[in-house]
C-alpha cells in the first residue's frame, strides 16, 4: 500500500513539472534568444551599398563586419544574395527565394579590406576592396 502512494506523488511531481516547463515555454517561446539574435546584424552601421532593386547594410563590431540585403519593394519571392569576402579569405555568403531581407553574413575581417556584394531579382551591386575601420 505504501508503494502505490509513493508512485502517487511521484507522479503529481512529474505532472507539476511538466505543467511548469509547459508554462514557461508558452510565456517566453523556445530558443527565443537565439531566433532573435540570428535575425539581423548587430554593431554599428558603417556603409549602406544601393542599386536599383534593393540595398545592403553593413555593420562592424569589433573585428567583425555583418552586411545583409534588403529588398526595395518587399513582397514578391525573388532571387537575393549577400556576400562578403575579407581579402586573403574565402567569400561568406547566403542566398535564396525570399520576400524582404537575406542574411545575415558574418565575418572576421580584422583591419583587412574586404569586397562585398548583394543582388536582389535582377539588380546587383559589388563593391570594393575597402577598408572599414574602427
Amino acid at each position: 500500500m505504501t508503494q502505490g502512494v509513493g508512485g502517487a506523488i511521484r507522479g503529481g511531481r512529474a505532472v507539476l513539472v511538466l505543467l511548469g516547463v509547459v508554462l514557461l515555454l508558452t510565456l517566453v517561446g523556445p530558443f527565443s534568444g537565439e531566433a532573435q539574435a540570428a535575425t539581423r546584424c548587430s554593431g554599428r552601421k558603417v556603409d549602406t551599398l544601393t542599386f536599383s532593386t534593393g540595398s545592403v547594410h553593413v555593420y562592424r563590431s569589433g573585428d567583425y563586419l555583418c552586411a545583409m540585403t534588403y529588398a526595395r519593394n518587399p513582397g514578391a519571392l525573388r532571387t537575393m544574395s549577400v556576400s562578403i569576402q575579407a581579402r586573403g579569405s574565402r567569400p561568406v555568403a547566403k542566398s535564396g527565394r525570399h520576400r524582404t531581407s537575406v542574411g545575415p553574413v558574418r565575418t572576421h575581417i580584422g583591419s583587412r579590406k574586404v569586397w562585398i556584394k548583394g543582388s536582389v531579382g535582377g539588380g546587383k551591386v559589388s563593391d570594393g576592396w575597402f577598408s572599414y575601420r574602427r
